[in-house]
């Protein structure tokens, strides 16, 4: 048997270099590199390797959650078919990379994350940033990682690699299983050499499976649609993430039956599509709201019914609703008491389609979802345009992106009110041009997010729709996109505070305590003195951006037509009307509220809570 000696992080890099998936007949590299920091537990290891193979990215990154963060963006908008590894030091390093992890997770995004670790021969310790247990030597913090990671394994010899990376690979390219994957390896054992078989280095091409239904089930889900009366699509993320959007509008068209989208799921169908209802949930619109409360049959496709998704469970009210699951995993397949569907979503609703031939919901159904879609492109419209005296409101700095954006560009955001208005009222015209996540909506994930979207597809821009809150937890990305040249266009909103956080704590009577940005006052102790002033134009353009200020909707609409112009990555600042909000448009979401309180407003709050809880159900 040939073999090469090499380090163990050596043998690793070339392994990845030569990963390969194929779906539908065409092939490329799954990895397109690794993103990190280097420090004492990984630059002898995984550094050196990187350094002897240049044809094989390497971007360092400001922080370490965030390069996680921008991997599993790129993940996303590469439908998962793609992926990039990211590599820490141990210690701080590490953990860092904890919450991306679980945010990869929760998206079912495959990331490779490869943390240094303690060493294996354990003589030399603590080493600097161990953590010490005295009940035994074989933890450390990267055992962190199991609990948000879909595969977990320490390399404790060099020779494990030809184990772990196989089993490693199945779960990155799985669509039913992926998420993080992370391989925590001791610094001595990545610079130990070992004689590689030659044949873990030749090309691997994985393949993306696109299972089948079972026919007894999908005759199940037939009969099923055939006598509803009022069935309803929910479109989640795996119809993006099989590339089925064509399979879903030829679907809808066929039959007629309306489709509502789950955050993960918006841009599933073109705005514009007689058939598309718009967002779901307690984020949703009239429309869907309206048809998802009178469906007797719920069509669910790729979507693991988040509580925004189903409201709490109060969006289904119909007694006799009924749902059909279309997913790769068996898991979310089975939620609600489904006739599940184990299997891709372009398989399943091309089988559908054909076995459906003849059928489409009755006429006095369309007439009132055509209604319905009519009254709320109106209510866009009206809040696109609401001509705010001074200030202008969210929902019309949500329609000057919209202007200034192109077809195939792409708005992303992740965490505050901005998912919410947006999941309500963005027109998305092409499949990923919509980039919300929203399974872990981690404050945070906007900049390297919008980074790794467009490191994944270049010729569309990408937009930024983001709250001072959030700016300010990661905003040293600005400087990584700069040093690559990935242009960027952030749309900064300065909230002064949590402004999300501050009107649900005002809805649970709680006044916005602890949501706004000011100064303690010396005469109270408490944090009600004068705004806090944070110059976000400055800080900006001091990790190398182009920034300016707009005080009014013209100047907004002014700068991001320049910002199409300029070479690099601009931040426009911009305050908006906080007392000018986008409705709820009959929807709920379920936020406890303190069942005893000496404040009157919490009291209040609880009497509506306990009222609103009454419209949960159970779907068996």
């Amino acid at each position: 048997m040939e073999t090469r000696r090499l380090t163990m992080a050596q043998a690793l890099i070339q392994f990845l270099k030569n990963q390969y998936v194929e779906r539908d007949g065409q092939q490329h590299a799954f990895f397109a590199g690794v993103l990190g920091i280097f420090g004492h537990g990984n630059v002898a290891g995984i550094g050196q390797a990187l350094k002897q193979n240049p044809d094989f990215p390497y971007i360092p990154v400001r922080n370490e959650q965030s390069g996680v963060h921008m991997a599993a963006a790129y993940a996303k908008a590469s439908n998962r078919l793609r992926a990039f590894a990211c590599t820490s030091s141990i210690g701080p390093g590490a953990t860092n990379m904890i919450t991306g992890a679980a945010l990869a997770t929760i998206n079912r995004l495959p990331v490779l994350l490869l943390p240094g670790d303690i060493f294996a021969r354990r003589n030399v310790a603590p080493v600097l940033q161990q953590l010490e247990s005295t009940g035994t030597q074989d933890i450390g913090v990267n055992d962190c990682f199991k609990p948000v990671s879909r595969y977990w394994d320490r390399i404790y010899r060099p020779e494990q690699l030809i184990t772990a990376l196989p089993e490693a690979m199945r779960v990155l390219t799985s669509p039913s299983d992926c998420g993080a994957v992370t391989l925590a390896l001791p610094q001595d054992v990545q610079a130990e050499a070992y004689d590689y078989p030659e044949e873990l280095f030749r090309k691997r091409v994985w393949l993306i499976r696109r299972g089948q239904p079972d026919t007894v089930s999908l005759g199940r889900a037939v009969e099923a649609i055939r006598l509803s009366r009022k069935p309803l699509i929910v479109a989640g993320g795996g119809v993006l993430m099989s590339e089925a959007s064509q399979a879903l509008t030829a679907f809808a068209a066929q039959t007629g039956i309306p489709v509502a989208e789950t955050q993960a799921g918006k841009g599933s169908m073109a705005w514009d599509h007689a058939q598309s209802m718009g967002a779901i949930g307690a984020t949703g619109t009239l429309a869907s709201n309206r048809l998802a409360n009178s469906a007797d049959l719920v069509i669910g496709i790729g979507t693991r019914y988040s509580d925004f998704t189903s409201a709490s469970m109060t969006a289904f009210q119909n007694p006799q609703v009924r749902f059909v699951n279309i997913n790769t995993a068996e898991f979310d397949a089975y939620k609600v008491g489904a006739i599940p569907l184990v299997s891709d979503a372009r398989v399943a609703l091309e089988q559908l389609g054909a076995a459906l031939g003849g059928y489409s919901v009755a006429s006095e159904y369309a007439a009132e979802m055509a209604g319905l879609k009519v009254q709320w492109e109106a209510e866009v419209d009206r809040l696109f345009n609401l001509n705010n005296p001074g200030r202008p409101a969210q929902s019309e700095v949500i329609g000057a992106i919209w202007e200034a954006s192109g077809p195939r560009d792409v708005i992303l955001s992740a965490a505050g009110s901005h998912p919410g208005d947006l999941h309500k009222l963005w027109r998305t015209r092409t499949p990923n041009g919509y980039h919300m996540e929203y399974g872990y909506s981690c404050m945070g994930y906007e900049i390297p997010g919008a980074i790794g979207a467009k490191m994944a597809d270049p010729s569309r821009e990408v937009y930024v729709f983001l709250g001072d809150g959030t700016y300010l937890m990661m905003p040293s990305e600005i400087a990584t996109s700069v040093q690559e040249g990935v242009k960027i266009v952030i749309v900064l909103v300065d909230n002064h505070g949590f402004a999300s956080i501050g009107a649900l704590s005002r809805s649970l009577g709680l006044e916005g305590f602890g949501t706004s940005y000011r100064n303690r006052s010396k005469a109270t102790g408490q944090l009600d003195g004068d705004p806090l002033k944070v110059d976000f134009v400055a800080n900006a353009r001091s990790l190398g951006a182009h920034a300016m200020k707009a005080n009014t909707l013209a100047e907004l609409k002014d700068a991001l037509r320049k910002a199409k112009d300029l070479d690099r990555t601009t931040v426009i600042v911009v305050e908006t009307d906080p007392s000018v909000s986008v409705p709820g448009y009959e929807s709920w979401w379920d936020v406890a509220v303190a069942q005893v309180s000496e404040q009157e407003s919490v009291r209040e709050a609880s009497v509506g809570y306990e009222e609103a809880r009454k419209r949960e159900r159970h779907h068996l």
